[in-house]
């Protein structure tokens, strides 16, 4: 006689004999690595498509990870002074190319609201109106807020931004529902990115330049001065780089995310983007120079 829990189990149980026996010679994973390696498995086997496990390990690894891990750190955040001019506010805009920015008054510690690229609009129809009034309430969550929890809530809020804080209360830095994202499909087509812009060098307003990671090592030369090359050690190197860009991951052993800096003959790379696993644009200026504001 069977037992009643044994026959209840079986009653909940679908699966046929076959695929019982399947499962029981062939166990499904156990542990994250296995499951990691099951997906690789997959994609050898051409169940899901490269992109496919891209994904899905995305999922899995985001699933760890927080916004003091994703974040763009304080100092590297672009803010909008409340009491500049306006113009000097929309050249920031345009230059940057970022379509929210935190906005301060007196110190930069002191965010006072979000301003959106687009309402800047409104102005030039009311004139009348002032940044302050364009504001909008911002919304703060602590670095330890888990990136799943996080992508919920701008779901449910439909905000795109949120400034991070430590747990002392400071601001830590931010982070966008696109920085959320790409931690699942990979660096997301942003603003800069402009096929006649791809390999080039741009001067900005604020005495910088913004240079893309696939500039040649002699484009960089030649507009940073004839007499600008890789440190020695490079040469002595076995890799072969033909882009800045390249020869940065290479020398900092890793890609370099947004925030991040790398200095060489006197000049500051701080990443500006990234995407498909190489960076897209830095900006540059003189190293020993104070981080510039963008203006």
């Amino acid at each position: 006689m069977i037992p009643p829990n044994t026959r209840e189990i079986e009653k909940k149980d679908k699966r046929s004999y076959w695929q019982r026996l399947v499962e029981f010679i062939h166990p499904g994973p156990d542990s994250r690595e296995e499951l990691l390696d099951a997906l690789s498995d997959a994609e050898d086997n051409q169940v899901i498509g490269a992109e496919s496990r891209l994904m899905l390990e995305g999922v899995l690894r985001m699933a760890d990870q927080t916004a003091g891990d994703v974040m763009v750190a304080a100092p590297r955040m672009d803010l909008i002074n409340l009491d500049a001019p306006l113009e000097e506010s929309l050249h920031q805009v345009i230059d940057t190319g970022h379509s929210r920015f935190p906005v301060y008054e007196g110190e930069r510690d002191n965010l006072v609201g979000i301003l959106l690229a687009k309402d800047l609009l409104k102005l030039q129809r009311a004139p009348a109106l002032n940044v302050r009034t364009l504001l909008r309430p911002p919304v703060f969550v602590p670095e330890s807020k888990s990136l799943n929890d996080l992508l919920r809530e701008f779901r449910n809020t439909r905000n795109h931004m949120a400034l991070v804080i430590d747990e002392f209360g400071r601001i830590a830095g931010l982070i966008t529902i696109e920085d959320v994202l790409e931690q699942i499909v990979g660096d997301i087509e942003d603003e800069f990115d402009s096929q006649e812009d791809v390999g080039d060098i741009f001067a900005l307003a604020d005495r910088t330049y913004r240079v893309s990671g696939d500039a040649s090592i002699e484009r960089v030369a030649e507009a940073f001065g004839a007499d600008w090359a890789l440190p020695e050690s490079a040469a002595e190197d076995d890799a072969h780089f033909d882009t800045i860009g390249g020869y940065i991951a290479h020398a900092m052993g890793h890609v370099p995310r947004r925030g991040e800096h790398f200095e060489i003959n006197k000049l500051r790379f701080d990443v500006l983007h990234t995407r498909g696993g190489a960076v897209k644009w830095f900006k540059v200026y003189p190293a020993n120079a104070e981080i510039p504001k963008t203006v």
